[in-house]
């Protein structure tokens, strides 16, 4: 059995928590501060983002960082993309050079173009961090429903040795080594979900969703390819099996801001309403960020933004 510690007492990371948990796993769930902490542990769950799931016996809740992470084989990160690079200064010192290092969070940094491995490793002072991703919708994961992710790793060896950890009768892990395409996949689909949100919202009929996905995915696939992604990885699980699964289902939080939209209200107006992040707001400016400094053309994006920053109405859009 592997020792894993994982960064973020989110949806996603309780999710795989307690998912390694079940597996038989050493897995420290870090939490931010000691109340923090102390409160999963009492109440056995995390009641805040996933209401309901029992943690399984053996998985540990800690705020302290070398006990979580100081002699982990896997780090796996799954933090908002706003506080990716925080969280990995905090823990960097205590992390094992030998340590595989995995991020799960979805989204591309507004603020440099870098995707989320790479923000996080920055953050760390590596070059090694692989990603997760896949139509992983964490409280399905978390109640039990069977589900797919791929790992992808420059290192073939580290990623099929994550892919071992995680496999269970219930989660299925393939591997990749097309890391960008892989992440790409994950962080643009959100994007295009929140425009499928407002086609439901405003009841334009399954034929303009059909449509308006599939166009979304050879968008996506463009910057992808531009970007350094094989065309063929938006064709997987993490490109149009995520996209797929955001796009339709009522959990999604990016679906939800494009629900919300349709209703009239703003961009910020629905965040403030929000207890969880949708990454594709960030995402969306950042898209349209690096796809204009590369020639690439997202007309899907561009309108998408012009909404979120209220330069244009979305009915109009």
């Amino acid at each position: 059995m592997a020792k894993v510690g994982i960064v973020g007492t989110t949806s996603w990371g309780t999710t795989l928590a307690i998912l390694l948990g079940r597996s038989g796993h050493d897995v420290t769930l870090w939490a931010r501060t000691d109340a923090d902490a102390d409160l999963l542990r009492t109440t056995g769950r995390n009641d805040r983002f996933l209401p309901g799931v029992d943690f399984p016996d053996g998985l540990k809740v800690t705020a302290d960082t070398s006990e979580a992470f100081g002699r982990a084989e896997l780090v796996l990160q799954a933090v908002p993309s706003s506080s990716v690079t925080e969280n990995a200064r905090r823990i960097a010192s205590y992390v094992s050079h030998d340590a595989i290092i995995i991020s799960a969070t979805k989204g591309i940094d507004e603020a440099t173009g870098q995707r989320m491995s790479q923000l996080f490793g920055t953050g760390l002072g590596r070059n090694d961090v692989g990603a997760l991703s896949g139509p992983n919708l964490a409280l399905e994961i978390a109640e039990g429903k069977p589900a797919t992710t791929t790992v992808a790793h420059a290192n073939q060896s580290a990623a099929a040795t994550v892919q071992r950890i995680l496999n269970s009768s219930v989660f299925r892990v393939y591997t990749s080594t097309d890391l960008i395409g892989i992440e790409l996949g994950g962080a643009l689909k959100n994007v295009i979900t929140i425009g499928a949100g407002f086609i439901d919202g405003h009841g334009l009929g399954n034929n303009s969703k059909a449509a308006f996905v599939t166009r979304g995915l050879a968008e996506i696939t463009r910057l992808g390819v531009a970007m350094g992604a094989k065309s063929e990885t938006f064709a997987g699980l993490s490109g149009m099996g995520d996209l797929i699964t955001s796009c339709y289902s009522g959990l999604s939080r990016n679906r939800f801001v494009g629900e919300e939209l349709a209703k009239g209200l703003s961009a910020a107006e629905i965040v403030a309403t929000m207890d969880q992040v949708a990454e594709g707001i960030k995402t969306t400016h950042a898209a349209v960020n690096v796809a204009e400094s590369l020639g690439v053309d997202m007309p899907i994006a561009r309108v998408t933004m012009a909404v979120l920053d209220g330069e244009l109405d979305a009915k109009s859009a």
